[in-house]
């Protein structure tokens, strides 16, 4: 077992990452930006260096990170989510600099990454796939009107290298295709440095459902059962559910054995997640493979018992993987959702500055992985994620009762968040009985939106925003 370990993260991922260090009687070695200095997890870690005065450059400069590492004594690296966490070069450095990354190797994230090989690997060892294409850069115009055209609209449209809700682009009719094609490879270009376009038949109204894999260095791999990722804005998950409430043990049984197969088929090692889209008819079909840890891995933790983070650990320092497939058995059902510092009412604006009081839920079965507390100020620079909220109950019932409780007791102020959008979702019917695929958000947005909050404390927020981008803080 490792000695000490260096979290290439920050935020809840890189909080959550120390806790399971600690578990394992593991040093934690921290590296934060100089806006990041007063976070969590350089007040918890072992250690704690600064690796940058920019806010992104450090987070996202391999070699320093690595020198990093090897300066503090570091044996390993765990790149958490984001960021480096599926950056294939970053992994084979880390190797070749004689550490030991904490995920799959850079050749299967390589694999992986590209979402045209994987689809390729996919469909020649027999796992269903979405009617799609090979990269479109090359195809004139006219040929990629053809290609439409016999999927049958509407189609949508990925970058090849993209992950996270970036570089996609549904498209509904032809009139729509240029412009989206075009708008699609900027996207992919800026977020990936990458900008191969795929097209794909555009399901509509799926589920979106992933199957956690857990695999050792010895061939051992299993799933630890499914997370429902349906209720989504933009591509952008916003509630997991653990186990499926609209899944039967049957087609569990089939996801679960395809989901398998589909990480033995690229040779996988640690943690990762198989995603599949499924139809009205219960058809599923292969979306992508996430090469790390997922931020809504909390859930299948609470439902099978296993700490994911604990278990990429111990994979990664050579352990044998000391459970098999039946012993996985999912008790009752978990729900999280992401509570942002956003404006619901303005069009989901990030809402940085400084948090006034924090009163996380709290309770039987209530669980909160979050990096803030009271007067730290949320910097303008990152993701807008504040906390997730993990409850658990033993009916799929009980555990949205123990949601909407929750919901109510949380209370963060000094910033907008998201808390009243997600206390509505957990008040509408169809949520409360299951009923969602995809197409939820969209079309309850309205009915789904709170009230204008006149918090006087949202000016001292405002003002705290213009304070930190005028200073470059």
């Amino acid at each position: 077992m490792f000695s000490k370990i260096l979290i290439a993260n920050r935020g809840e991922i890189a909080v959550r990452i120390i806790r399971a260090c600690n578990d394992l009687n593991i040093q934690s070695v921290a590296i934060y930006s100089r806006a990041d200095r007063e976070g969590l997890a350089v007040k918890m870690a072992s250690e704690a260096h600064e690796i940058s005065e920019d806010p992104l450059s450090g987070y996202l400069d391999a070699d320093k990170i690595i020198e990093m590492a090897k300066f503090t004594g570091a044996e390993a690296i765990h790149p958490g989510y984001g960021f480096l966490s599926e950056n294939a070069d970053f992994a084979r450095k880390v190797t070749e600099a004689g550490l030991v990354w904490i995920g799959p190797s850079s050749e299967v994230i390589a694999k992986m990454g590209d979402k045209n090989a994987a689809r390729e690997l996919m469909r020649k060892n027999g796992i269903p796939i979405v009617p799609g294409t090979e990269p479109l850069n090359k195809e004139s115009m006219h040929t990629i009107k053809l290609y439409a055209q016999k999927m049958g609209y509407p189609v949508i449209l990925k970058a090849s290298s993209g992950g996270g809700g970036r570089g996609i682009r549904v498209i509904w009719n032809e009139s729509e295709l240029e412009d989206g094609f075009n708008a699609c490879k900027r996207e992919a270009k800026a977020f990936f440095k990458n900008d191969d376009v795929f097209m794909e038949k555009y399901i509509e109204n799926p589920k979106h459902i992933e199957f956690q894999i857990l695999a050792d260095n010895y061939g051992n791999t299993i799933h630890l059962l499914e997370r429902d990722c349906s209720i989504q804005r933009r591509h952008q998950k916003l509630v997991e559910i653990a186990p499926s409430p609209s899944i039967n043990k049957d087609l569990r049984r089939q996801m679960g054995v395809v989901a398998v197969a589909a990480a033995k088929a690229v040779g996988y090692s640690n943690a990762g997640t198989i995603e599949f889209l499924v139809d009205e008819d219960n058809r599923f079909y292969f979306m992508e493979m996430n090469t790390r840890i997922q931020v809504e891995h909390g859930v299948t933790e609470e439902i099978t018992g296993y700490d994911l983070i604990g278990r990429q650990i111990r994979i990664a320092s050579g352990e044998i993987l000391d459970i098999a497939q039946s012993d996985v058995v999912g008790v009752g059902y978990a729900i999280e959702v992401r509570i942002n510092a956003e404006d619901a009412c303005n069009d989901f604006v990030p809402s940085p500055g400084k948090i006034t009081a924090y009163y996380p839920a709290l309770g039987p079965f209530v669980r909160v992985d979050s990096c803030v507390y009271k007067d730290f100020v949320i910097p303008p620079y990152y993701d807008s994620m504040v906390a997730k909220l993990i409850v658990r109950g033993s009916s799929y019932a009980l555990a949205v009762r123990k949601l909407r409780r929750a919901l109510h007791e949380f209370d963060i102020r000094g910033v907008h968040t998201t808390l009243p959008f997600l206390r509505n979702i957990c008040d509408d019917r169809a949520f409360r009985r299951g009923y969602f695929d995809t197409s939820y958000i969209e079309k309850k947005l309205p009915e789904l939106m709170p009230e204008i909050s006149h918090d006087p404390s949202d000016l001292v927020a405002a003002i705290v925003v213009a304070l930190a981008a005028r200073t470059g803080m």
